[in-house]
């Protein structure tokens, strides 16, 4: 790819998530589509100020999913260009790096570089999944970069297995490591890097000598962090890590297979349904051409969605959790669809089948890219006519000194400032065991000398009955999705 295609594609993932960011000034106003977001401002805010790791100023937790974002985000506050312009501008870079990176690796799949590669680059640069995680706020968009970069390389390594050295499986797993630091289920990718010397090189020695270094590679940038968590929060893994998988468990109660296809779906919400016969025809080439890295691909992308559908099973968020693995889908399936619409044919049937699915690609692509950013506007909406407005009366109406007990506390943190009892475990890990038990729970804020209850109304039923409404907002996006106002509840006067 020249560097003028390179520079185009930089425009284009600008303008793309540029739009999306005025739908939602001209919908309701500028702000991050997740609470959560707020977490990760809140962390990298005190790191910048006070050269501390804590959510709330002096009390060190691990409440934050990946430590590098927020360290990367805190570069905005010594800018003085936080909390919105230097996290947009990093969520441009990570749309802008997985477009690039997308059409490198697309070319690797294919064998070849073709025109077809800016093509693939454009999709991805409006798939409206990718545009919304771009313009989150959160880590999710710079994480699947790093996936496609190591599923990438895996594919690189074999095409170019005798010229490769040692420093290629140890950049493999120090890759690996760093997508740890974003995020724990970055671990995964292990799965597929210490396979592919096994499958992929002939020397005996070679294989055992590649696996090590990407073993060392990995523990270099790996061990650090649990280092790091231990001495955080006492445990190996970050709170986040327990607390919402104790959270969502009573999700596991349903089927596997009802749990597998649920999140099965969020992928092919948009282009994604008819990109899907791609990636099956990339795979039955590759079979018969024994070519293991792409198969390799395939096995994490599908294991990954059934780890979330054995231990986090949850679709909300338009499948947030999900979104790092879709850049894989989407370029496996360009491939297998570039391959298809190569093959040579006379047959008149086939040749309006190709069009037709070009055509239907390209209406579902832009349809989606609109729809997706009215659906950000609406998510933006919804956190800043609840979540920030009931900080900002938070902090303009109570005391400095309370104690509030809250579900979600990202926005509460970042404005007030004031001591919080997570009840969603986030960064008051003591909550998890008895995370979904309101007696309990109720027992813990009397407990704790909690003085205020935040939470949406019909959220905590047994705990607002022991509590007086003293605040609701009049916020009008949260009916759209069916919940009521957040409230502020008095539980005990200070």
């Amino acid at each position: 790819m020249t560097r003028r295609d390179i520079f185009r594609l930089g425009i284009i993932s600008a303008l793309s998530m540029g739009t999306y960011l005025l739908a939602s000034y001209y919908y309701f106003h500028i702000g991050f589509p997740l609470d959560d977001a707020w977490i990760h401002q809140t962390y990298a805010r005190n790191l910048a100020m006070r050269a501390e790791w804590a959510f709330m100023s002096g009390v060190p937790s691990s409440g934050s999913t990946g430590p590098l974002w927020p360290s990367l985000l805190s570069i905005g506050y010594l800018l003085k260009l936080a909390p919105y312009i230097w996290t947009f501008f990093l969520g441009w870079l990570s749309l802008w790096g997985i477009v690039v990176l997308g059409t490198g690796v697309f070319s690797a799949l294919t064998s070849r570089y073709s025109n077809k590669s800016f093509w693939v680059g454009l999709l991805l640069a409006l798939e409206w999944h990718l545009v919304w995680a771009a313009a989150s706020g959160m880590e999710t968009l710079i994480f699947a970069l790093l996936i496609l970069s190591v599923l990438g390389l895996l594919v690189r390594i074999e095409h170019l297995k005798e010229q490769i050295h040692g420093w290629s499986w140890m950049g493999l797993g120090v890759l690996i490591g760093i997508s740890v630091w974003l995020r724990p289920d970055g671990v995964t990718l292990l799965g597929p890097a210490l396979v592919a010397p096994l499958i992929i090189l002939e020397n005996g020695s070679q294989k055992i000598r590649s696996t090590i270094i990407t073993i060392l590679g990995f523990i270099l940038i790996f061990l650090p962090y649990l280092l790091f968590n231990r001495f955080m929060a006492g445990s190996w893994w970050p709170n986040t890590f327990y607390a919402k998988q104790a959270e969502y468990a009573i999700l596991q109660n349903l089927p596997f297979w009802k749990r597998l296809i649920q999140l099965g779906v969020m992928p092919l919400v948009g282009v994604g349904v008819v990109l899907l016969p791609g990636i099956i025809l990339l795979i039955k080439k590759n079979v018969i051409k024994k070519k293991w890295a792409p198969i390799l691909g395939f096995i994490w992308f599908m294991g990954y969605l059934s780890l979330f559908a054995w231990r986090l099973p949850v679709t909300y968020q338009h499948g947030r959790y999900l979104i790092p693995m879709m850049p894989v889908f989407f370029v496996w399936s360009c491939a297998g669809f570039s391959e298809y619409l190569d093959s040579k044919t006379n047959n008149l049937m086939q040749r309006v089948t190709k069009k037709s699915w070009i055509l239907i690609t390209i209406i579902l692509l832009l349809v989606f890219w609109v729809k997706g950013a009215m659906a950000y506007a609406r998510d933006v909406a919804v956190i800043e006519s609840e979540m920030v407005t009931v900080a900002h009366w938070v902090n303009q109406n109570l005391a400095p000194d309370i104690i509030v007990a809250a579900h979600d506390i990202g926005a509460l943190g970042y404005f007030t400032e004031r001591r919080i009892l997570d009840l969603a475990g986030l960064i008051s890990p003591d909550v998890i065991p008895f995370i979904r038990d309101e007696a309990a729970l109720k027992k813990y804020l009397d407990d704790q000398n909690a003085n205020y209850l935040i939470t949406f109304p019909n959220w905590y039923t047994i705990l607002q009955d022991s509590a007086t409404l003293i605040f609701q907002t009049q916020g009008k996006f949260s009916s759209q999705f069916g919940e009521e106002n957040m409230a502020v509840y008095l539980w005990k006067l200070p």
